[in-house]
C-alpha cells in the first residue's frame, strides 16, 4: 500500500530532524500538528543534501550531489521516491505548490559548496544566502500558510530574512569547524583569520537586521505556525547574545552551544509571550 510507504517515509523524515537537529526537533514539535509533518520533510530533504557536501569525505562527493539530484528530479516528476526522504519531500511540494525556482536555488547553494572555499564579495555571499536559507524560508512558509499566495506574498520578505538569520548565525557559531574542517569561509569583508571585536560586531549588527525585519513576520503568522517559529527565533536570539558576548578570538576556538536547560528556559518563556499574546 502506498499509503504505508508514505507513512514509513514521513517517519524517516522526523527521525532525521529530531537526530541532527534537537533544537530545530523541538521548535517543529511546537507546530500545530496540522503542518509539522511537512516542516519535518522539508528538514529532511535539506540535511541530507547538506550532509552530501559537507560530511562524506571519504567519499566521492560530486557523485553524491549528482545522483541525489537526479533522484530529486524523479521524485519530483513521478511523485513517488524508494528514497523516503525524497519521497516525503516532494509528497510536501506537490501538496502546497512549493515553486522549483526555490528547489533549484537551493541546489545550486548546495552544489557550491562542493568546490567554492570562499565568498569574497558581497554580491557571492548574498546569493550563496538566498539559495542555502531565504528559499528553505519561503518553503517553509509555503506550508505555513497552506499554500495561500495571499499571505505567502505579504510574509515573503520577512520569511526570508529569518532564514537568513539563522544561516547568518550557523556560520558564526561554526566558525571553527568551517575553517579547520572544510576549508570554508562565507563573510565578505571580514578577515577570519584575525577577526577581531570590530569585524565581529559588524557580522552581528547585520544579522540583527534581519531578525528586526523576520519578528514583524512572525506575528502575523497563521496560529499553527506562531508558536513554533517563535519558539526558534528565540533559541537563535539567544544564540546570537551568546556569541555577542564571547571574544572573537573563543569563537575561532570552540564551538558556542546552548545548554539544554537553557532551550527548556527559553521553550517555557516563549509559551508565556505567546499565551499572553505579547509577541
Amino acid at each position: 500500500m502506498k499509503e504505508l510507504f508514505d507513512q514509513v517515509s514521513y517517519e524517516c523524515s522526523k527521525k532525521v530532524t529530531e537526530k541532527y537537529s534537537t533544537s530545530f526537533s523541538l521548535a517543529t514539535r511546537m507546530l500545530g500538528k496540522v503542518i509539522r509533518q511537512d516542516i519535518y520533510n522539508i528538514y529532511g530533504f535539506v540535511r541530507f543534501a547538506d550532509e552530501i557536501v559537507d560530511s562524506f569525505h571519504e567519499f566521492n562527493k560530486e557523485d553524491l550531489f549528482t545522483s541525489f539530484k537526479i533522484d530529486l528530479e524523479k521524485a519530483l516528476s513521478d511523485r513517488i521516491s524508494l528514497n523516503p526522504i525524497l519521497n516525503s519531500f516532494q509528497h510536501t511540494v506537490h501538496k502546497y505548490g512549493i515553486g522549483r525556482d526555490l528547489i533549484a536555488d537551493f541546489m545550486y547553494s548546495m552544489e557550491l559548496d562542493l568546490t567554492k572555499q570562499s565568498y569574497t564579495t558581497t554580491e557571492e555571499y548574498e546569493n550563496y544566502i538566498h539559495g542555502s536559507a531565504n528559499v528553505v524560508g519561503l518553503m517553509c512558509l509555503k506550508v505555513f500558510v497552506k499554500g495561500n499566495q495571499e499571505q505567502y506574498d505579504e510574509l515573503k520578505e520577512s520569511a526570508m530574512k529569518l532564514g537568513s538569520a539563522f544561516q547568518k548565525v550557523n556560520f558564526l557559531r561554526d566558525l571553527k569547524a568551517d575553517m579547520d574542517e572544510l576549508n570554508r569561509t562565507y563573510f565578505p569583508n571580514a578577515n577570519l583569520e584575525h577577526l577581531n571585536e570590530h569585524s565581529k560586531k559588524a557580522i552581528i549588527d547585520d544579522i540583527e537586521r534581519d531578525f528586526k525585519t523576520a519578528y514583524q513576520g512572525i506575528k502575523k503568522l497563521p496560529i499553527e505556525a506562531k508558536f513554533g517559529v517563535f519558539t526558534a527565533y528565540r533559541y537563535y536570539k539567544q544564540l546570537l547574545k551568546k556569541l555577542n558576548n564571547v571574544p572573537a578570538k573563543e569563537i575561532k576556538r570552540t564551538r558556542i552551544r546552548i545548554p539544554d536547560y537553557k532551550k527548556i528556559e527559553i521553550l517555557t518563556r516563549s509559551y508565556v509571550k505567546y499565551q499572553l499574546n505579547l509577541l
